[in-house]
């Protein structure tokens, strides 16, 4: 039975979210402040701690950096009613596995834990694919330009990741059709023709992604 650790300073969100998970099956354990947290913590394991951001006193901020620095074996998830590219961006930064802004919908926080008791030790390091001034980070689904991230919309994010999986080569119409539209007609080039002209406009500069008739498009 996995165990989860709810660290929400919110009495009525708390006891909520450890009736639903109960429900689910799991174990809980709950924290009303960040060194209640810590001292949960240091008494027992847990395998994933849901954990507010906005906490008095000692704020998840600290929390997540006392966590990281003890190297204390717990998935984190991070809760919080800021969700700007920013705010995920400095969540994920301080070591937390991955990020919640509030309000959030109950099934996708279910998902959410689902996925990260689904990780091994292998996934521990972000998988980084790079070429030139553009990155992207596959486990957080985060894109960089130049070092500074990107606020790009699921799709653009696909497409971002799979011309830079091709390494500099050319990635055709078709190709990208089959692969960011599998479920749709395949005969609509133009859904790539948008989405490209979408993630350009993103860019510090258009030209980082080149295209050619007949071949498609490439990060060069």
């Amino acid at each position: 039975m996995a165990r989860i650790l709810v660290v929400e300073d919110d009495a009525d969100l708390s006891a909520v979210l450890d009736d639903c998970l109960r429900h689910e099956g799991y174990a809980t354990g709950l924290a009303g402040t960040g060194v209640e947290a810590l001292d949960r913590l240091s008494q027992g394991e847990y395998d994933v701690m849901l954990l507010d951001r906005d906490l008095p006193v000692l704020s998840g901020d600290e929390v997540m950096r006392t966590v990281d620095r003890l190297r204390i074996p717990v998935r984190t998830l991070m809760l919080t009613a800021a969700g700007s590219i920013e705010d995920r961006v400095h969540g994920l930064d301080l070591g937390a596995d991955d990020y919640l802004p509030k309000p959030f919908a109950y099934p996708e926080l279910l998902a959410r834990i689902r996925a990260l008791l689904r990780r091994d030790d292998t996934d521990d390091a972000p998988t980084v694919i790079s070429r030139g001034r553009l990155s992207v980070d596959t486990v957080r689904r985060l894109a960089y330009a130049d070092g500074r991230p990107l606020d790009l919309a699921p799709r653009e994010y696909s497409l971002l990741e799979e011309l830079l999986r091709a390494d500099g080569g050319w990635s055709s119409t078709r190709a990208l059709l089959e692969s960011l539209w599998p479920s749709e007609a395949h005969d609509q080039p133009d859904l790539v023709k948008t989405a490209v002209y979408s993630l350009r406009r993103r860019l510090p500069d258009p030209a980082l992604i080149a295209s050619s008739r007949g071949e498609g498009y490439r990060i060069p």
